[in-house]
């Protein structure tokens, strides 16, 4: 799974990254969460509100911090869990 957070390292973005990465290492995923915080790699994703999280290129959350239940309830549903 590819997994981006995107956010230009504001309270909020650092805390979806977090309960990002908890998300995945609590399900036991392979992934790479990555963290993107360049105004330039943010528009070339045609993300325009953050803090947003892409899973597979596709965007399921934006302008809200999700919680690592939340984000392992997507995660769970995505893998067909």
């Amino acid at each position: 799974m590819d997994i981006k957070v995107i956010g230009a390292g504001c309270k909020d973005c650092d805390t979806i990254y977090e309960n990002t990465v908890k998300a995945v290492s609590s399900l036991g995923i392979e992934g790479n969460v990555e963290k993107i915080e360049k105004l330039a790699e943010m528009v070339k994703l045609g993300v325009m509100t953050s803090p947003a999280l892409l899973i597979d290129q596709k965007l399921y959350f934006a302008g809200q911090v999700p919680s690592q239940k939340t984000i392992e309830k997507k995660l769970k549903q995505l893998q067909g869990k």
